[in-house]
């Protein structure tokens, strides 16, 4: 009997073996997806100098269980009425921030929108966004504070909240596309509560907001294509002189660098007046007439580089229309909410961006347009440029007029190429300094175009 039963016990215990080690086995061997992780929620702050804005991103799912509103039949982006005043009502429970001694701050819910959106491990989702205000008592701090919080966290307890910031000037965040983690919102199993995040900015600086500003006004002009292209196409004829309506010869050295000079300062002087007035009034200007305006200031530019409509006027020009363009650079201001000494600082930082990368891309530009002049290929590069130029710019008026095309998205897709921008200018800028020196060292160079004799413009 000792046989049968030494068997019967080593198949038992290898049964038993099997049956601990396959489960064990797949539970390692998955993958985390196997695991269905849930999305979390984010709070993004933007801080301003007397109140924080807040935009919750909150699941759907987890939203709908813990506060027991349920928007699964909601298949638009609107909540309807009923449910979005329960919703205010929930947020408003479970959001709490105080100041560090204690005292409440003031909360306000305002819209709220419905959208697909996903993340990296969870995969689509429904989500609700909410924007809300959070206002500190009178003179209270708002770059220290004490953020209670537990929407959704207080009833799914595998929820997870990340609170960052969006949007800090006096921290050097302006340009919204990044944000800092402040920290994370999530229950303390150990003692089934929801701690509070003590929230610690910093002391911030006006120097910081400045420099912020600054590289902001340099970005914005660098990477705003139809800003280029108007003071480009602008400046691409001024070493040619015009006679009968057409550009024929060429102008002397001396002028054609004080029509550069002359074009680049109107353009100056006409964005930073419009750009100051419209800020520090806090005017309140559609943005589409605007931009309209900037399409046809450039499509009025390139025609006027292939046909001469102003000439020795472009200064005039330029200054008029950088009046459109300032006002465009006011749009950047006003969506930051600035207090007015903050508005102030911000005008003169962006303003400086604006003219050091302009002065930049210009003096890269100068020797290109000297040497163009002087070839025999001018006129077809010049009409190439001005037709390519006139294009982009019709594109860009007919989209801003409500018809969205192809080629207003195909001309703002080249303002994420500034990297290859500035390369080819430098490039083109040696270029034409090397060609200078090396015909001046040959003496009488080959290629040129013949001077005008009777040109009156020259010096």
């Amino acid at each position: 009997m000792t046989g049968p039963r030494l068997w019967l016990t080593t198949v038992l215990r290898l049964v038993a073996g099997i049956a601990i080690a396959v489960p064990a086995a797949l539970l390692l061997g998955a993958s985390p997806a196997a695991a269905h992780p849930m999305p979390h929620s984010v709070v993004q702050l933007d801080v301003y100098r007397s109140s924080v804005s807040a935009r919750l991103e909150l699941p759907v799912s987890d939203l709908s269980r813990a506060s027991g509103i349920d928007l699964d039949d909601v298949t638009g982006k609107a909540v309807p009425a009923a449910r979005a005043k329960a919703i205010r009502t929930y947020l408003a429970r479970h959001i709490h921030p105080t100041t560090t001694g204690g005292k409440a701050w003031r909360v306000g819910i305002g819209a709220m929108r419905l959208s697909a959106t996903q993340q990296t491990s969870t995969g689509p989702y429904r989500e609700l966004t909410v924007a809300a205000v959070l206002t500190p008592p009178a003179g209270a701090d708002v770059r220290h504070f004490t953020f209670r919080y537990d929407v959704i966290v207080h009833q799914v307890v595998t929820h997870v909240t990340l609170v960052t910031v969006r949007q800090d000037w006096a921290n050097g965040q302006v340009d919204g596309k990044g944000t800092t983690q402040v920290g994370t919102i999530e229950i303390d199993v150990r003692h089934m509560k929801v701690p509070a995040l003590k929230v610690d900015l910093g002391p911030g600086s006006a120097w910081r907001g400045f420099v912020a500003m600054v590289e902001l006004g340099g970005n914005h002009i660098l990477t705003g294509t139809d800003h280029l292209l108007f003071l480009l196409i602008l400046l691409l004829p001024a070493p040619l002189a015009a006679t009968g309506g057409r550009w024929t010869g060429l102008v002397g050295p001396r002028k054609a660098l004080a029509r550069i000079g002359g074009i680049t300062l109107a353009f100056t002087a006409g964005h930073s007046v419009a750009l100051a007035a419209t800020a520090l009034g806090r005017l309140q200007i559609p943005s589409w007439p605007v931009e309209a305006f900037i399409a046809a200031s450039i499509l009025v530019g390139a025609i006027h580089a292939i046909r001469p409509l102003f000439p020795g006027r472009e200064a005039i020009v330029a200054g008029v229309f950088g009046l459109g363009h300032g006002m465009a650079f006011s749009f950047v201001l006003a969506e930051m909410h600035l207090s007015t000494g903050q508005l102030v600082t911000s005008l003169l930082g962006f303003n400086l961006g604006i003219e050091l990368v302009q002065l930049l891309l210009v003096c890269l530009a100068l020797p290109s347009l000297l040497v163009l002049a002087r070839l025999r290929v001018q006129p077809a590069l010049r009409l190439t440029g001005a037709a390519l130029t006139g294009v982009a710019a019709l594109g860009w008026l007919v989209d801003r007029l409500g018809l969205a095309n192809p080629v207003a998205r195909a001309a703002d897709s080249a303002g994420a190429h500034t990297t290859l921008l500035l390369i080819t200018l430098a490039l083109a800028a040696l270029t034409s300094a090397g060609w200078t020196l090396a015909t001046r060292l040959r003496g009488t160079p080959q290629g040129l175009r013949p001077r005008w004799r009777a040109d009156p413009g020259r010096s």
